[in-house]
């Protein structure tokens, strides 16, 4: 459809974070009244009748080209939404280089109405309430499970591929086994005839099995001891 048939004057929208700075035009494009309104409830309402006094157009006769529905302008979205005006969203439009890299709001806000005005098809904004809950709690929820993901495999990556120090300092300690150090496997008890352990971290000591007390050898005493 054609948006100059149905409407007679576009209110074109430049959100920002603090501020919002609007542009009236006619359906030719002629610039009527620009003003640049703080981002809050009293803004709000001073927008809506700031606009009914700039033009005499009744609110089915007007409709606001507002950029960034989703993001910064979702609370003026809300609010027109709720008077019952026409609202329509606006891509960001592809900004000309300025000189010296300037940049005027007041420009962004007509050059999205006029767009609005040369455009046939209008993308209305995302609906409120259930819906936008639910979007946001998935949005939130992939977020959520990304991260644990990427935490997950970095602390993969850590265990597979440790420090080079840590490798060094592993090969560099000695093998010797320490008998009164190394705990006992499976059983804690202490014999009279053995002081070795059962087994350790290098294996069981000579002459027994591995968890199991080594067996006590019977020898004849030795005659040249008195």
């Amino acid at each position: 459809m054609r948006l100059a048939d149905h409407v007679d004057v576009v209110v074109g929208v430049d959100t920002h974070k603090q501020s919002h700075t609007l542009g009236i035009v006619d359906t030719s494009g002629a610039e009527l009244a620009d003003v640049t309104v703080p981002t809050d409830a009293f803004g709000y309402r001073r927008m809506l009748r700031w606009v009914s006094e700039q033009t005499t157009a009744p609110a089915q006769r007007r409709v606001w080209a507002i950029e960034g529905t989703g993001s910064f302008g979702a609370g003026l979205t809300t609010y027109l939404l709720e008077q019952g005006e026409w609202v329509v969203e606006i891509d960001r439009p592809a900004r000309p280089a300025r000189r010296n890299g300037a940049k005027t709001d007041t420009l962004d806000a007509y050059r999205a109405a006029r767009e609005a005005l040369a455009r046939e098809h209008l993308a209305q904004p995302r609906r409120r309430g259930t819906r936008e809950a639910i979007r946001v709690l998935l949005c939130t929820r992939e977020g959520a499970v990304r991260s644990r993901s990427r935490a997950l495999c970095h602390l993969q990556a850590l265990i597979v591929t440790p420090p080079r120090r840590c490798a060094t300092s592993s090969a560099t300690t000695p093998s010797t086994p320490s008998w009164s150090a190394a705990p006992a496997c499976g059983s804690s008890r202490s014999t009279a005839w053995s002081t070795a352990p059962p087994c350790g971290p290098c294996g069981p000591p000579p002459g027994g099995s591995r968890c199991s007390p080594p067996r006590p050898t019977t020898s004849k005493p030795n005659s040249s001891c008195s």
